[in-house]
C-alpha cells in the first residue's frame, strides 16, 4: 500500500513554490529591512562573503547555470575551498575517527585517536561474537574505570619487533591488553613523536549529548545554532520528543544514514526562519499585522530555504540508482520501497521537531527532494587521518630512532591492522561546488592538498583554466569507457556531450 503524508496535500502550493527552481528574475513578497535574493544575486553575495577569488556564477545554455573563471589559473593552482553547507560523518566511520562534528577536523591527540578506535573495534567484535546488537560509539563512554601502568609499560617493552618495518605493510591484527588501550585514551601512556602532531581538545556538545564533539568553542556554538540544538539527544535539546528523535537516530544508523542529512537540512531551515522571525522585532517594533500574516511567514520560509533551493533536485525514490541485483521488472517495486522507507523516517523526524509554522517542510515530498539533492549534487566529505601521518613518519625515521620508537608503536600498528590509515568520510553538500558541470575531459578536480584538514571541499586546476572558460570538474571516472560513462551519467539525468565524448561517440 502506497505510503500517504497529508502534508503533501495540505500545502501543495507552499511545496510547488519551495520546489520551484530559483530565477535570476525572482520576485517574493518582501518586508521591512527585508529584501529576498535571487539566484545569481544569492551566489554573487555567498562568493563576496566567502571571498572566493576569481569565480562567478553564470547562466550556461545546456545546463542551466555554471562556474566561470574571473581569472586565469595555472595547472595545479587552488580554484576555490567550498565550505560545505551541510555534512553527516558516515555512522559506520564514527568508529574509526573522532573528528569535530562541524568542519570535521580530527581533535583530542594521536593517543585518543587510536586507543579509542581499538576499544571501539573491541566493543562491535563482541557484539557480533556475542551477538548483542547495537552499541555507543561515543569518547566520552569508552573507557573502563581501572587501569594499569606498569603491566602496558613491560608489556610494550617485551614486544618483539623484529618484523618487517615498513608502516604500510598490512598484518593481521593483534588484540591488546584492555589496560594498554585504556592508559592511551586517559593521556596516561604518551607515545614517540605524538606531540608533533598536535591536535585541538574535543570539546564536548554544549546541550550535553555524548556523541558531538567539537575541535572549538567557535564550532561547537556555531553547529548548535545552525543545526545540533533540534537534532541534539542531551539534556539540552531544543527538539519535542528526544525519545522520537533517538528512534529517528537509530533507524537511519540501521537503514541509510543519508535521513540524517536531511534532518540537518531541515533543522538547519528552521533555525535560520526563526532567526529571520526574531531579528527585525529586536531592530524596530513591528505592527502586530505584520509579524502574524501568513504571507510574511512564509516569505521568511521561502528565505531560510534559500540555500538549499540552490540545489538540482529529484525524488530520492525517482532517481536513485537501481542497484545491480535489482531485476529490471522489480524496479517499480523498488522505487516503492524506498518511498515507504523514506516516509517511515519523515514521520519519526516528525515526531521529533516538527513545527508548525514550517510544516511543509515535514512533506513526503519535500523530503524526498531533499534527499534526492544529496543523491544528485553530494561530494564525498574527505579528510585524511593524522594517525597515517604519525606511522608514516615513524617509519621515515633514521634507523636506530626508528628501532627505539617501534619497541612502542608497532604493537598499536599490528594492532590497527590495515585500517590504521583509515580517513574521515561522509557525505556533504557544497553550494559552488553543486554549480560547477560535468565533463569527462575536465580542468579541475576535488583534491586534497596536505595542509587541508577539514572538511572543504578542495578544487584544483588540472590543466591551466583562461579568464572567462567553464571550470568543470568529472563526476565518475573519466577514464571508462565511452558507454559505461555514459550508462554512470544516466543516473545525473543527462547524456555527457563534451569534446571526449563527441569525439568516442560511435
Amino acid at each position: 500500500m502506497e505510503a500517504i503524508c497529508p502534508l503533501d496535500s495540505e500545502f501543495s502550493e507552499k511545496i510547488d513554490a519551495l520546489l520551484k527552481p530559483p530565477s535570476s528574475h525572482e520576485v517574493q513578497a518582501s518586508f521591512r529591512n527585508f529584501i529576498p535574493l535571487g539566484f545569481f544575486e544569492y551566489f554573487d553575495q555567498l562568493i563576496s562573503t566567502r571571498q572566493y577569488r576569481g569565480l562567478r556564477i553564470k547562466q550556461n545554455g545546456e545546463f542551466g547555470k555554471g562556474v566561470y573563471a574571473d581569472l586565469e589559473f595555472r595547472e595545479g593552482e587552488l580554484v576555490c575551498k567550498d565550505q560545505m553547507l551541510v555534512g553527516a560523518q558516515h555512522s559506520s566511520n564514527k568508529v574509526d575517527c573522532l573528528v569535530c562534528s562541524y568542519c570535521f577536523r580530527f581533535i583530542g591527540s594521536i593517543e585518543l585517536q587510536i586507543g579509542r578506535k581499538l576499544y571501539l573495534q573491541d566493543l562491535r567484535f563482541s557484539a557480533r561474537k556475542c551477538d548483542t546488537g547495537t552499541y555507543s560509539h561515543t569518547s566520552n563512554d569508552c573507557c573502563p574505570d581501572d587501569s594499569s601502568d606498569e603491566e602496558g609499560n613491560s608489556f610494550m617493552t617485551d614486544h618483539d619487533n623484529s618484523r618487517g618495518c615498513s608502516s604500510s605493510e598490512p598484518k593481521d591484527k593483534i588484540s591488546l591488553p584492555g589496560e594498554i588501550v585504556e592508559s592511551l585514551m586517559k593521556g596516561d601512556m604518551v607515545l614517540p613523536y605524538s606531540k608533533q602532531f598536535y591536535l585541538p581538545s574535543a570539546i564536548s556538545c554544549p546541550g550535553g549529548c555524548e556523541e558531538a564533539h567539537y575541535c572549538s568553542n567557535l564550532c561547537a556554538e556555531s553547529d548548535w545554532e545552525s543545526f545540533h540544538s533540534l537534532l541534539c539527544v542531551g539534556e539540552g535539546s531544543g527538539s519535542l520528543c528526544r525519545e522520537a528523535l533517538l528512534k529517528f537516530i537509530e533507524h537511519a544508523n540501521e537503514t541509510n544514514d543519508i535521513f540524517l542529512l536531511a534532518a540537518k537540512v531541515i533543522s538547519f531551515t528552521i533555525l535560520k526562519y526563526k532567526k529571520l522571525k526574531a531579528a527585525p522585532l529586536k531592530v524596530q517594533e513591528r505592527s502586530s499585522s505584520l509579524n502574524g500574516s501568513e504571507d510574511t511567514c512564509f516569505s521568511m520560509l521561502l528565505e531560510a530555504w534559500k540555500p538549499i533551493s540552490m540545489g538540482y533536485k529529484k525524488r530520492w525514490w525517482d532517481c536513485i540508482a537501481l542497484p545491480d541485483d535489482v531485476d529490471c521488472v522489480d524496479e517499480a517495486s523498488f522505487r516503492m520501497q524506498i518511498r515507504k522507507l523514506a516516509f517511515t523516517s519523515l514521520q519519526l523526524l516528525k515526531e521529533a521537531i516538527f513545527n508548525i509554522e514550517c510544516a511543509p517542510l515535514f512533506s513526503l515530498e519535500i523530503y524526498g527532494h531533499i534527499i534526492g539533492m544529496f543523491e544528485l549534487n553530494n561530494l564525498d566529505l574527505v579528510v585524511a587521518s593524522p594517525v597515517e601521518d604519525y606511522f608514516l613518519y615513524i617509519d621515515d625515521l633514521q634507523y636506530l630512532e626508528k628501532v627505539e620508537a617501534e619497541k612502542i608503536t608497532r604493537p598499536f600498528l599490528d594492532a590497527l591492522g590495515d585500517e590504521y590509515s583509515d580517513c574521515c568520510q561522509g557525505t556533504a553538500f557544497f553550494p559552488l561546488q553543486s554549480c560547477m558541470n560535468h565533463s569527462c575531459c575536465p580542468n579541475a578536480k576535488a583534491f586534497k592538498r596536505e595542509e587541508d584538514r577539514d572538511g572543504q571541499a578542495t578544487i584544483i586546476a588540472l590543466r591551466p583554466i583562461s579568464k572567462g572558460e567553464e571550470v568543470t570538474i568529472s563526476y565518475i571516472d573519466e577514464e571508462l569507457p565511452f558507454e559505461e560513462r555514459q550508462a554512470l551519467l544516466a543516473d545525473y539525468g543527462f547524456r555527457c556531450k563534451c569534446s571526449k565524448c563527441l569525439e568516442e561517440e560511435p
